[in-house]
């Protein structure tokens, strides 16, 4: 598969609480080219041996925001709550996916506007409605706890841009899984721990027992970041098209950032800078804190649109992701011995 391809492939699936499609598809692709494990969750761990004994972690969140069934009425409609931070403004006439015992297409519903008295309140998730058409026989294919993911196939825009949900954070998983194919086989100079990380929408919890597993001496979370667009100003946010976002921060390693930055230069690969305050809002900030401490940086890909299912996203900035971390990884990262 290209990266196209891998990334159009974990947009479909899903993975989230006891949905588990995207991280089994991620552990059997993980496991041709690594030693793989499954973690805690839907964690999932892929190791490469380089000849120091030095390891570099890799983290993209496998997880995506979603929601949770927490009451059925006797007409099939649902009452859901939010598991992670999903914009509720586009949701009213989304279709979605109920997993209860079979997979169940709903609509969330929409109040026509001849009918709205001003304009509708759209604050609270629980007050939005799912139709599941069911009537009373929804009871029987679906139960309160049951996950609800958002719907829809991603698609090709022009000049590169590719349009789908969970592209945050798949594209960052489609980005290990190339790179992991790119180095089997290869010498390397240092371990390389390839982490598809569960629970970062629900507060970046399947980072922290990973990075505790893996014990990495420095690290690098490659996520989504927010991409240029009507309404965002230009210090906010990284231009689709113009590389991957390296990471600029106190709470990161200034080693790593000026290392990634002379790579790419020296490879001629396009970057762009993130500057960012006390925290990163991405699994970089619990690996930072891990055990005694890691150095520990952030590889970002500009997004438009995020939290929704028409995430937008250049392709060329993830193959200047990939490339950039292979450059980084075939020069010994940031070890010195």
């Amino acid at each position: 598969m290209n990266i196209k391809d891998l990334l159009f492939k974990l947009s479909k699936l899903d993975a989230v609480g006891n949905v588990t499609s995207a991280s089994d598809f991620a552990y059997g692709i993980l496991s041709k080219y690594t030693t793989a494990e499954k973690a805690q969750g839907l964690t999932v761990i892929g190791f490469l041996d380089g000849k120091n004994d030095y390891t570099l972690l890799l983290d993209s969140h496998i997880d995506q925001i979603a929601m949770v069934v927490t009451d059925i009425d006797d007409n099939g409609f649902l009452t859901v709550s939010n598991a992670g931070g999903i914009d509720i403004r586009t949701l009213p006439a989304r279709e979605v996916i109920v997993h209860g015992k079979s997979e169940v297409s709903a609509v969330f519903c929409s109040t026509p506007p001849h009918l709205a008295k001003g304009d509708a309140d759209y604050s609270d998730i629980a007050d939005i409605k799912l139709d599941t058409a069911l009537g009373s026989k929804a009871k029987e294919l679906i139960s309160v706890g049951d996950i609800v993911t958002l719907s829809g196939n991603p698609y090709d825009l022009q000049n590169n841009l590719v349009c789908g949900k969970s592209f945050d954070d798949r594209a960052g998983v489609a980005c290990l899984l190339m790179l992991a194919q790119k180095l089997s086989g290869k010498k390397l100079p240092i371990n390389v721990a390839f982490v598809l990380s569960d629970g970062e929408e629900l507060g970046l919890r399947g980072i922290r027992p990973a990075a505790f597993r893996v014990n990495p001496q420095e690290a690098i979370a490659i996520d989504v970041s927010f991409g240029d667009g009507i309404g965002i100003s230009e210090n906010e946010c990284g231009k689709l098209g113009k590389g991957g976002m390296i990471g600029i921060s106190p709470a990161l390693s200034k080693e790593i950032s000026n290392k990634l930055k002379f790579i790419a230069k020296e490879n001629d690969i396009p970057y762009q800078l993130e500057v960012m305050g006390a925290k990163t809002g991405t699994n970089a900030d619990m690996i930072a804190v891990n055990r005694e401490g890691v150095k520990t940086c952030t590889l970002s890909i500009p997004l438009r649109n995020m939290h929704s299912d028409s995430e937008i996203l250049s392709l060329s900035d993830l193959e200047s992701v990939c490339d950039l971390l292979y450059e980084y990884i075939m020069a010994g990262g940031c070890f010195n011995g």
